[in-house]
């Protein structure tokens, strides 16, 4: 249970994969140390065992056996470093020239490496010697003393395992160390979630301040649960708006059909009172309609019916449907526009997003006033609906695009406080923001949209649009 339970350590395990790679980095290098002296001292033996080999060869070649007799003396002779060992001998094994004393039973072989040990002059060591027959049944033996390398071979080799042990000490002592620092960095985060779990969502991952990727980590949890929080809020503020804010029409819907029950004097009296109670009905159903379409643009399903759209002649059409209420309202309203404004979006949802900044501009002007209506394009499209009514005071605007959210200057106008909320939530999903400036008098509300080439950039292939009659939302 022990070990099952340190395998689904994710701690123990990047422990244990820094373990193994340090363990696996320190052997690949004493490997390579090794080959690279201890290999070495080998094969320079066996080059200089097949040197003298074929230089000997030769020898036999132009002198036949005294020659070779007097080579093998004459390199004897010469050995400065003592480390040279040779051995003739005739078809019986006697021995006719070198300097060991008789033939080692162990070598059969001819060509075939064999490190044992020899004696010589009195001396035990050891050897690596090779076997060569040559013709007439005549045998050489030819090698090296190889005692002093073989003893600088055993103690590079104790040393190269010594620093492995110690590489793998280390390495352990590192993977602990890994797995500490891991379990308290995930430990602060499973303390902050199971406080957020609990319902403290005050709680956030604290920082160690180094600004490494655990701290990277931490700042988009932090974000994450700010943005939660912020979202929590919403919804309580929502549900409590939505209490509020219907809890006046169904209570008048009620009082009127309860009215027309007892004291309806007549069918037309009763359905008199019938259609108003509907009327309040269906500005409920508008407002729940509202919250439906704001929420779903912001789950972004809408983009599956983004294609190229010209936003001027959507300018125009706006301009056309609400020309004559600002004409009942003696309101001047005025349109400046580019032929063509490109983009890519949602036609249905600009129009409206326009539809209801221009509603909102209207439902707000005084009579005799100006509405305008200006379109310009720098990098991105610019849509700005100006009026010159009371406008929004500076410490309001931060809100005015809260769901349900009616400033003091709108307290007495009809509506919900849904169009603004809608107008960014269409923005957002193309891309684009909205901003509310002051209009000296009255309120500048600002929509941009990405142009064409941007929009288009970073866009995934799309359906239709579907074409629809702008709606103000209250």
């Amino acid at each position: 249970m022990l070990v099952r339970r340190l395998f689904r350590s994710a701690g123990f395990r990047f422990g244990a994969v820094y373990a193994l790679l340090l363990t696996a980095s320190a052997i690949a290098l004493a490997s390579f140390l090794w080959w690279a002296t201890a290999g070495l001292l080998d094969r320079q033996t066996e080059a200089a065992i097949s040197a003298d080999a074929q230089s000997l060869a030769e020898r036999w070649s132009e002198g036949g056996l005294p020659a070779l007799i007097v080579t093998i003396d004459d390199r004897l002779a010469q050995n400065v470093d003592d480390d040279a060992i040779y051995l003739l001998v005739d078809p019986r094994m006697n021995r006719l020239a070198g300097n060991l004393a008789g033939w080692p039973a162990s070598i059969s072989v001819p060509g075939v490496s064999y490190e044992l040990p020899i004696s010589r002059a009195g001396t035990r060591t050891l050897a690596t010697v090779q076997r060569y027959d040559l013709p007439r049944g005549f045998h050489l033996l030819i090698g090296r003393d190889v005692q002093v390398r073989s003893q600088l071979r055993r103690l590079l080799t104790d040393a190269l395992l010594w620093a492995v042990g110690v590489v793998l000490l280390m390495a352990t002592i590192g993977a602990l160390l890994v797995r500490s620092l891991f379990r308290r960095t995930l430990a602060n985060i499973s303390a902050t979630a199971s406080a957020i779990a609990g319902g403290d969502f005050a709680q956030r991952v604290r920082l160690s301040g180094r600004g490494d990727e655990f701290d990277q980590v931490a700042e988009v949890i932090n974000d994450m649960l700010d943005r939660i929080a912020r979202l929590m809020d919403g919804v309580r503020q929502v549900s409590n708006a939505i209490a509020h804010d219907l809890r006046t029409p169904i209570t008048r819907a009620r009082t009127r059909l309860e009215d027309a029950a007892l004291h309806a004097q007549s069918a037309d009296d009763l359905r008199a009172a019938i259609e108003r109670a509907t009327q309040d009905l269906d500005g409920i159903v508008g407002v729940f309609q509202a919250l439906l379409r704001i929420a779903e643009i912001e789950a972004g399903s809408r983009r599956s019916s983004f294609a190229r759209v010209d936003i001027a002649p959507l300018l125009a059409e706006v301009a056309d449907l609400y020309g004559a209420v600002a004409e009942d309202q003696d309101i001047n309203l005025v349109v400046a526009a580019p032929a063509v404004l490109p983009a890519y979006g949602d036609r249905a949802m600009i129009q409206q997003a326009i539809a209801n900044l221009v509603d909102n501009a209207l439902k707000f002007s005084p009579a005799d006033g100006v509405v305008t209506i200006d379109a310009s394009v720098d990098g991105m499209i610019t849509i700005a609906v100006g009026d010159q009514g009371p406008g929004i005071p500076d410490s309001e605007r931060t809100r005015a695009t809260d769901r349900f959210y009616r400033g003091e200057t709108a307290r007495n106008t009809p509506g919900s406080g849904l169009g603004l909320s809608l107008v960014l939530a269409v923005a957002h999903l193309h891309g684009g923001d909205l901003r509310l400036e002051d209009n000296h008098p009255g309120l500048r509300a600002v929509l941009t949209l990405p142009l064409l080439e941007e929009a288009e950039a970073r866009r995934t292939p799309q359906a239709q649009p579907e074409v629809a009659q702008p709606v103000a939302v209250p």
